[in-house]
């Protein structure tokens, strides 16, 4: 438990410092009293995590790669496979944001937005959806940093891109009066800061050269099989949003800005349960490998305990904050039942969202990366849109109750999923006593 504790500990520290980007513009934002504007962050940021899905899934994949190579005692092809796959992270990356910018305004239409809400969220994804690399190099830095044993420099080059935007996002919303804009231009701005912090901390490790063309494809193919099952796993949670936010946009501008309240200030609350997933997957490891299936279940059950024990206190500071929340955003109408809603029921549902993350963990770790990836993709389909549909109508209510009955059986199916598989590693299937018996003669 306390090796846990530990491991989560230090990595909800980097998580938080990512997702309160996020919330601090949102939160700025909805400062400006205009429904519109935060229902146009609400849209644009709902793109916005699809491209950092697939940014996410490479980082994976790169990290993954080059932390096997280092600690099998070859630094060079680590360092050469990295700096050649940075370069088709970068050319992904251009070409999706590029395309993002460009079809913005059809995209947006497609999960509803409209009237003003759809201008103003058109020419956010406009401004920053061409900075898409950079936020891809500086989670592909920081990757690199945990690679080779440095997770303090990571969570530090997360951190400065926070706090350039806590310092930067007033200056220009505020002070120079940019409103949406000014959101825009932080955030690319913090994105640069990312990548320089990351180059930076990266720079004693011996970790990156001028990239070789010949390399190039040899280290595409080999980290491709980490990342694209990465990436098809991490799109699945942004596709189901955005079916709830397209669900939400029938109720209007008020529900989509109470939604988005919602989805800014969960993952900042449940950072520690959302860092079980990266800290506990090592752990199983390292005891399948010793050959202890015992203390991988030791391990697996100690994370839901966390998640559990997270989640409880979660719901006692949401019940008891509600006013508190409702003032700092700005909620209102609807918005006001949704959060309300959230506060007091719904957010006993993440516990069952942390079941989910953490048995995904113990599938990737435990030899069944299809079942993390089937199940995620579970929840964003079979669990979102069937009860979203239902739940919508009886309202926007219907829509966050729908939601968080889906989860509670995809995260149900995939921790007793989870057990099965943990009770196969100490019930390992015995040969066949014919075939043990000729060997022996």
């Amino acid at each position: 438990m306390r090796h846990v504790v530990v491991m989560a500990g230090t990595g909800a520290i980097g998580l938080m410092a990512i997702f309160i980007v996020d919330l601090l513009n949102f939160f700025y934002i909805s400062h400006l009293h205009d429904p519109t504007l935060t229902a146009a962050i609400a849209f644009a940021t709902s793109l916005n995590y699809v491209q950092s899905a697939v940014s996410i899934g490479m980082s994976i994949g790169l990290g993954a790669c080059t932390g096997r190579l280092i600690g099998a005692y070859r630094h060079t092809r680590a360092r050469r496979h990295a700096s050649a796959f940075l370069v088709v992270m970068l050319a992904v990356t251009f070409i999706l944001g590029s395309i993002t910018a460009l079809l913005a305004h059809p995209f947006l239409c497609l999960i509803g937005a409209r009237g003003d809400a759809l201008i103003h969220a058109t020419h956010f994804l406009q401004i920053t959806s061409p900075s898409l690399p950079l936020l891809c190099l500086g989670m592909a830095l920081s990757s690199l940093l945990r690679a080779v044993g440095d997770a303090k420099s990571a969570m530090r080059v997360t951190l400065t891109g926070a706090f350039c935007t806590a310092v930067i996002d007033p200056i220009l919303i505020f002070g120079l009066h940019f409103g949406l804009e000014g959101a825009a231009i932080s955030t690319v701005l913090s994105r640069c800061v990312i990548c320089f912090s990351g180059f930076l901390h990266l720079r004693g490790h011996d970790m990156l050269e001028r990239p070789r063309r010949r390399i190039i494809p040899t280290a595409t193919a080999e980290i491709s099989k980490i990342a694209l099952p990465a990436i098809a796993t991490n799109m699945a949670t942004p596709i189901g949003n955005l079916f709830v936010t397209h669900a939400m946009a029938r109720f209007g501008l008020e529900a989509v800005s109470g939604q988005a309240v919602i989805d800014r200030i969960v993952p900042v609350s449940f950072a520690f349960v959302f860092a079980l997933t990266a800290s506990v997957g090592p752990i199983m490891a390292q005891n399948l490998g010793a050959k202890q299936p015992h203390r991988v279940k030791e391990t697996f059950l100690a994370a839901l305990k966390l998640t559990t024990l997270c989640v409880g206190i979660a719901w006692i500071l949401f019940a008891s904050t509600q006013s508190l929340i409702l003032h700092l955003f700005h909620v209102q109408g609807v918005g006001v039942s949704l959060v309300t809603l959230f506060c007091h029921w719904v957010v006993a549902s993440y516990a069952f969202v942390g079941l989910l993350f953490v048995s995904n963990t113990a599938f990737n770790n435990l030899g069944h990366p299809f079942y993390s990836t089937g199940f995620n993709w579970a929840r964003a389909t079979l669990g979102t849109i069937p009860f979203v549909t239902i739940g919508a109508t009886y309202g926007p209510q219907g829509v966050m109750i729908g939601q968080a009955l889906g989860v509670v059986m995809t995260g149900s199916l995939a921790m007793m999923t989870a057990f099965s598989v943990i009770k196969k590693l100490s019930h390992p299937p015995t040969s066949n006593p014919l075939h043990a018996h000729a060997k022996t003669r």
